[in-house]
């Protein structure tokens, strides 16, 4: 069986020419969901870091539940990000939207995204059922 590439009805389109997600057959589902920018279904981008960090991870989530899947599911994140955070202030989106304990995570800082609107792009790992 070969990968499927999908693009979700309940999450928003991709901001480039990507998939949001690959599906890998056996067992378990392999997830692998592309890089989610902080934006909500009709493509508006939030001002701040960490409120396109909680909009990131929501659309993490909404991706994962189109699959069948749940924050539990959610493996591995790898976020990009511009500059530091305030961690306070991001902590109560990974509490919402991640599991605990926590999937396995990587913070690269970098020196821009794609779009300079963009602070912050989250990939993730899910394994659903």
């Amino acid at each position: 069986m070969t990968i499927t590439f999908l693009n979700p009805s309940n999450a928003p389109k991709p901001a480039g020419n990507y998939s949001n997600v690959a599906i890998i057959p056996a067992g378990k589902r392999l997830l692998s969901i592309s890089g989610q920018i902080g934006n909500d279904l009709e493509g508006n981008v939030a001002e701040s870091l960490e409120d396109q960090y909680r909009l990131a991870l929501q659309n993490i989530k909404l991706i994962v539940e189109s699959q069948g899947g749940t924050k539990k599911d959610i493996a591995k994140i790898t976020v990009f990000i511009i500059d530091e955070p305030d961690w306070t202030k991001i902590k109560p989106a990974a509490d919402e939207f991640l599991p605990s304990p926590r999937p396995s995570m990587s913070f690269i800082y970098v020196k821009g995204l794609f779009r300079p609107d963009i602070k912050v792009e989250i990939e993730a790992l899910a394994a659903v059922d």
